[in-house]
């Protein structure tokens, strides 16, 4: 039953911080707002929730994480593959000897094997965070297909580097060999794992589907359970649940482009795995904030462990390791960006250079988050022994649970400063492409219509009626190929008048629905013709507001 009240009260903390964040008269984001929600939450009650990491990432970590794989723009993965596998990769390592190195000789109480672990769970940055960071923050699109594809990604690598130096505390030995076979099963097995599960789980429901037909609660409750499916096979496996989660998110949308799903089901889907991402969310921000006071309240005793006297250490510490994770991001993209421009240039090609104002963006945009929390407090309580206290874990703790703050501040005031008039270059135009898939289907449209009423009035003594209703609807499609044929200004004319009638459809399917309620209210119309009707409008008006 306590649990049952817990989960209600973190999901309607969710819903209020989305009023408050509404409210408020600055552009304060969404998960700072939940983590104040969640502190004010632990003091009424006396005390946060018990979090297990493995629970925590069992029920977090891989819906949101196969949904991000699953909607993320694969253009944008595709084309920037080079840079994301720089950051993903290469960042999280050059991350974790510099600030593992830092952090050891600002604290020499902390073993340089503990400092490494630190090190290895701040460096991946969040796709959670950046996520609810964007939608207060503008960000360039090409700039957050970066971010999205990077902390997509570069979560094995961080986990997977905590996990040698955890190991090399334990042990007190490390084998380089080792650790890269390591790296290698975990990454390639929970690839090959997610791709497994989505692939063989939608052969066989395609094969149910054509023999007994599709009923659309059960495909969207499968879709909710694949994430997990693949998180667990890939654990048991000892590979990476986290990327088998992501593949199969990102074969997810491979698979759904085949388009043997019904409407109703993609639609009912769609609605669901947006209430789920929104809820789950917001409930890992306000976890994190009941876990602060906690946190925070054994501050006395970590400072008299880092050998100081006064707690204001603690806020250098904090400051220190995020200044350092942002300079030696702000590195790494600087010299990979002129690593880029040399290949261009040995290429013969033209490459426009970045403004520096861009790099700094993209250096503070390495927001950390969830699994940063949840990583660090799988740290173990005790050493292999099974008595001696696992060194500095509250420390680190700490320092874990700072990082995530000072990130997420930074973030939400530097980066409106940053991206403030600053001249990018061209975004994609896709009207030409949109304008071209809508001329194509239109064809298609007009192709099937034309053979369909000739089939359905063949033999038929009204035939002449089937050939003014085929008649009727391809004149549509000719006139919608008409307004997407055409360029330039006259492009933008059509474009124009497709919005004063898209205006003028909503007002119109507003005005249908509220009389429908009127008459509903009046006991003109029985109640299941009202939510049918109205039902309708709804989903004429959700086409026009997409």
């Amino acid at each position: 039953m306590e649990s049952i009240t817990i989960g209600l009260v973190l999901l309607l903390a969710v819903v209020l911080s989305g009023t408050v964040a509404r409210f408020s008269p600055l552009p304060i984001p969404l998960p700072l707002i939940q983590i104040a929600l969640g502190a004010a939450i632990a003091g009424v009650t006396g005390g946060g929730v018990k979090l297990e990491p493995d629970i925590f990432f069992l029920l977090f970590l891989p819906p949101l994480l196969f949904l991000d794989g699953w909607r993320i723009p694969k253009e944008g993965l595709l084309r920037d593959k080079g840079v994301i596998l720089e950051l993903a990769l290469g960042l999280v390592v050059f991350t974790v000897l510099g600030v593992g190195l830092l952090i050891h000789w600002l604290i020499p109480a902390m073993p340089l094997a503990v400092a490494f672990a630190l090190a290895a769970i701040v460096s991946p940055t969040d796709p959670i965070a950046v996520s609810a960071i964007s939608a207060r923050v503008p960000i360039p699109k090409r700039l957050m297909h970066i971010l999205e594809g990077e902390s997509l990604l570069n979560d094995a690598s961080g986990l997977v580097c905590m996990r040698f130096a955890v190991a090399a505390a334990l042990t007190g030995t490390f084998s380089v060999f080792n650790a890269v076979g390591t790296f290698l099963w975990l990454a390639l097995g929970g690839i090959a794992i997610g791709v497994g599960v989505i692939f063989v789980v939608m052969k066989a429901k395609e094969l149910v589907s054509r023999k007994i037909g599709e009923e659309p609660g059960g495909q969207i409750l499968l879709s909710l359970l694949l994430p997990f499916g693949a998180y667990l096979l890939a654990e048991h496996l000892h590979c990476s649940g986290i990327l088998a989660a992501v593949s199969a998110g990102i074969t997810m949308s491979y698979i759904e482009l085949r388009g043997k799903a019904l409407a109703t089901t993609r639609v009912g889907r769609g609605a669901v795995w947006d209430t789920v991402q929104f809820a789950l969310n917001g409930a890992i921000f306000v976890l994190f904030g009941e876990q602060l006071p906690s946190i925070v309240s054994g501050a006395a005793r970590i400072v008299t462990e880092t050998g100081h006297l006064h707690p204001i250490w603690l806020l250098v510490y904090v400051i220190a390791i995020n200044v350092a994770l942002m300079a030696l991001r702000f590195s790494w993209v600087w010299i990979s960006l002129r690593f880029t421009l040399f290949r261009a240039a040995r290429r013969g090609e033209e490459v426009r250079r970045p403004p520096l104002r861009l790099l700094a963006a993209a250096s503070l945009a390495g927001v950390r988050g969830a699994i940063t929390l949840a990583g660090i407090l799988t740290l173990p309580f005790v050493m292999n022994d099974g008595t001696t206290p696992f060194p500095a874990r509250d420390l680190a703790i700490f320092l874990a649970a700072g990082v995530i703050v000072v990130s997420l501040i930074v973030a939400s005031i530097g980066l409106p400063f940053l991206l403030a008039n600053l001249e990018l270059p061209p975004e994609l135009d896709h009207h030409q492409e949109e304008d071209a898939a809508r001329v194509a289907a239109a064809k298609a449209a007009i192709r099937m219509i034309d053979g369909m009423s000739d089939a359905m009035g063949e033999g038929r003594t009204d035939a002449d009626r089937y050939s003014e209703i085929g008649a009727r609807l391809m004149a549509y499609y000719r006139q919608r190929i008409e307004g997407h044929s055409k360029t330039g200004e006259d492009a933008e004319t059509v474009r124009k008048l497709e919005e004063a009638e898209r205006r003028l459809r909503l007002a119109a399917l507003r005005a249908e629905r509220d009389e429908y309620y009127r008459l509903g209210r009046k006991n003109k119309i029985a109640d299941d013709v009202a939510r049918k009707l109205v039902r309708e409008i709804d989903l004429l008006e959700t086409r026009f507001t997409i």
